[in-house]
């Protein structure tokens, strides 16, 4: 009987698509009843995914029956995964629907950008709560496909058709690498229920995986890296902010967490094959690293918060290459949140005051900041337990975060005076780290059903770790310390070349011959 009840959440994008397509008379009324029932379908989305979710809790992970033949057809997998990130979507989409009613209020083609946000936000819910292969993959496109009309919406706009063409063309080749790898697993496992095929990878170990079911989820993590923008697939993620600030905050907040949700969901599969792990955590982490420099070149707003996008899906995806996908998922879900708001409220940015920084950082108060937060890292890491679990990743990902909280103390310990100041300060980076540990104990625990442990680290592993350690210890310090060299030729060079994203993007559009349009691409200029 629950199992049956799950069908009900079908419910969701079904009024989404309705609220999509249902003709709705003249068109000079047809905006405001648009608009009305596209809010009632993403509340009534919202309500199904609370049931949904009260209703897993109380039951357990289930998978409604299947509304088709042959394993091709609508069918929903509730569990913490799948609950998670409907609950995240409908949220999202609530807030972006109610947004766009003032955004857009007058534009004459309002029907129809809301059109094409109820049906990408229908797409979406279909992959999250999908049950068989045949859904996922056929929604997965869907997504992309309906993304595309409206990263286009303003079609007068140049850049934004040659971002979205670089777009297309980067979902396809993932499109092909998801088919690829549904058509191995349901020729390894039989069936394309996704509940059976992870029970069945759990039933292997990698020494005896066929090597069809590696080369599986290697497929599966090559589509996911194109789809969360990966190095060096990325260059289209900071291109499309011609789009409406509602699209850029669902894409941003939704869409290009697909990847890093479709790695977490066949968790199971992914552990089978060691270097597919690997080489997700290298692109990955590589990824953190790049976006994260270019985007302290960047001199717009909503470039500063793309780029952070590019560099917080490669954390992600570090993450799910490390095997740590419960903090994977907490990562996804507080990003979406966060950069939610962050593009919704980008156009009162320039009310805000800004905060003056120091030209010349000194180098102890950098010191000082990393040693605090290392102290504030060991003395709450043993009062959770961390230090007492057998898992490296989870201390890789803790050095990381003391990197971050080292960043968000370091400006106030440069020359400050106030005491009250610098305890505020200590306070807000105590804080932080408390609540990191307390949600990702909460969502381990709550993921422990359907996600397998952090696997044990081989040396190939551990090479990784260390590798990333490094990495990140040495980006932390030259963003502490680069306007030290603010002056200096070499740095004012390199700066314009890190705030074109080294030219990589320059290399893609001429090999998908975006440069021979009749308009030249707009290139952004750089002033060091």
């Amino acid at each position: 009987m629950p199992s049956t009840l799950a069908t009900l959440v079908l419910l969701a994008p079904a009024g989404l698509l309705l609220a999509a397509l249902l003709p709705l008379g003249s068109p000079r009324r047809q905006p405001i009843w648009r608009l009305r029932i596209s809010r009632l379908a993403t509340l009534s989305a919202l309500l199904l995914a609370i049931l949904a979710t009260a209703l897993t809790a109380g039951v357990g992970a289930m998978t409604s029956p299947l509304l088709g033949l042959a394993g091709i057809g609508l069918s929903v997998r509730l569990d913490a995964i799948s609950c998670s990130m409907f609950l995240l979507v409908a949220f999202v989409g609530v807030i972006v629907v109610q947004y766009s009613r003032n955004y857009l209020d007058g534009d004459p083609r309002q029907s129809e950008f809301m059109t094409g946000l109820c049906l990408t936000l229908a797409a979406v819910m279909l992959v999250v709560v999908a049950g068989n292969l045949s859904q996922l993959v056929l929604a997965w496109m869907a997504t992309s496909l309906s993304l595309h009309r409206l990263l286009v919406f303003y079609r007068e706009r140049q850049p934004a058709r040659i971002a979205a063409r670089k777009k297309f063309m980067v979902a396809r080749l993932g499109d092909a690498c998801l088919i690829g790898a549904s058509v191995l697993l349901v020729g390894t496992f039989g069936s394309s229920d996704i509940a059976t095929i992870l029970a069945r990878a759990q039933s292997l170990s990698p020494t005896t995986t066929p090597g069809l079911l590696q080369l599986a989820a290697l497929l599966i993590g090559i589509a996911a890296l194109l789809k969360s923008a990966q190095f060096p697939s990325h260059g289209w993620l900071p291109e499309v902010m011609d789009t409406p600030t509602p699209v850029s905050a669902l894409l941003h907040a939704g869409i290009i967490n697909a990847g890093g949700f479709l790695m977490i969901r066949f968790a199971d599969v992914m552990l089978l094959s060691a270097p597919t792990l690997h080489f997700i955590a290298l692109i990955g982490g590589f990824t953190a690293l790049f976006g994260g420099v270019v985007m302290l070149t960047q001199t717009s707003v909503k470039g500063s918060l793309a780029w952070s996008t590019v560099a917080q899906m490669g954390f992600m995806t570090l993450q799910c290459g490390l095997g740590a996908f419960a903090i994977a998922l907490l990562h996804l879900v507080t990003h979406s949140l966060y950069k939610a708001h962050a593009f919704l409220s980008s156009g009162s940015v320039v009310e805000l005051q800004a905060i003056p920084r120091h030209h010349q950082p000194r180098v102890w108060p950098v010191v000082w900041s990393l040693l605090l937060a290392l102290g504030m890292y060991g003395l709450l890491g043993w009062l959770f337990g961390v230090f007492a679990r057998d898992e490296a990743a989870v201390l890789t990902l803790g050095a990381i975060l003391v990197m971050g909280v080292s960043m968000l103390m370091a400006p106030t310990l440069q020359g400050t005076r106030s005491t009250s100041l610098v305890l505020r300060t200590l306070a807000a980076a105590g804080a932080t780290t408390i609540i990191y540990f307390v949600l990702e104990t909460a969502v381990t625990r709550l993921t422990a059903t359907c996600l397998p442990a952090i696997p044990e680290a081989g040396p190939a592993g551990l090479l990784i770790m260390g590798l990333a350690i490094i990495s990140f210890a040495t980006v932390t310090l030259l963003q502490s310390l680069a306007p030290r060299w603010i002056h200096r030729p070499a740095w004012r060079a390199a700066r314009v070349h890190l705030a074109n994203g080294l030219y990589v993007n320059a290399w893609f559009n001429r090999w998908i011959g975006a440069l021979r349009q009749r308009e030249p691409l707009r290139q952004p200029t750089h002033v060091a």
